[in-house]
């Protein structure tokens, strides 16, 4: 059986390790809570076990398998599926630490974002939307290395609300935390 390109890649993946990013998004979850939650991309599984402490029920979903299998913080309800897509069922809260720095060749897809650091986050938003409840909220981390403005922007394009809650300036970038909300119109 030959593999595909991105097969090949994710045989060869590392888990994403809680980093700065991850932290800051974790910050964003205190005094959250609701009936359903799911992590997009979980790799490590830190924040999902962040949300399983105040919400009912928490899912996680990651591209790569192996990374599941390896999950430095185990938790039960992972799937291996792109983003949202093999999922039927609306979520209070959906988070997403985005792949968005910006590269010409998406080599490791926990980090590369694509052409501007938009291609695999819009992607990625694309397959969260249709999962969010009506008073739900989809949090995500992107950065001042990417075209930050261009993925609000393609949100609100969507009918979706979309606003910077955060910010944090570090050495080399500023992490920025997006919240998106169903239009109220």
């Amino acid at each position: 059986m030959k593999l595909s390109n991105l097969q090949k890649k994710l045989e060869k993946s590392e888990q994403y390790l809680p980093a700065e990013d991850t932290f800051f998004l974790a910050d964003q979850l205190t005094g959250l809570s609701g009936n359903s939650a799911l992590d997009i991309g979980c790799g490590s599984g830190y924040l999902t076990n962040v949300l399983k402490s105040t919400f009912n029920f928490v899912v996680g979903t990651d591209i790569s398998f192996n990374t599941l299998l390896e999950q430095n913080y185990k938790t039960q309800n992972v799937i291996c599926c792109n983003s949202a897509d093999a999922l039927n069922q609306k979520f209070d809260l959906i988070i997403c630490n985005l792949p968005y720095l910006a590269t010409d060749e998406i080599i490791d897809v926990a980090t590369d974002g694509g052409k501007d650091g938009l291609e695999i986050p819009i992607e990625i938003i694309n397959s969260a939307l249709p999962h969010l409840s009506q008073k739900g909220k989809f949090l995500f981390v992107t950065s001042s290395l990417s075209d930050y403005m261009g993925l609000i922007d393609f949100v609100k394009s969507k009918n979706f609300e979309a606003k910077i809650i955060d910010k944090k300036k570090l050495f080399y970038e500023e992490l920025i935390i997006v919240q998106v909300n169903h239009s109220l119109s």
